[in-house]
């Protein structure tokens, strides 16, 4: 598999194997995809307990995008 990186990227890939915290790019790489991982595993999470929240709560005038919408904004300010 070959991957290409921006600049910034591979410079951030170095400075973290520089560092020590990490023993090569493989484990920043590899580090960083199950940050993702976990980081939509929350989200999607997060989005379910609101849309469960909404189905519970027949007064909310909250829709489906707007839910969506609050919680980009949220994860966007991260």
């Amino acid at each position: 598999m070959n991957i290409s990186f921006t600049e910034k990227q591979e410079k951030y890939i170095r400075d973290k194997v520089k560092s020590g915290d990490f023993q090569n790019a493989s484990e920043v790489v590899r580090n960083a995809l199950r940050m993702v991982a976990t980081y939509e595993e929350r989200m999607v999470s997060e989005l379910k307990a609101a849309i469960d929240l909404g189905w519970d709560d027949a007064g909310t005038s909250s829709t489906a995008t707007d839910i969506a919408k609050e919680q980009e904004a949220k994860y966007a300010k991260k």
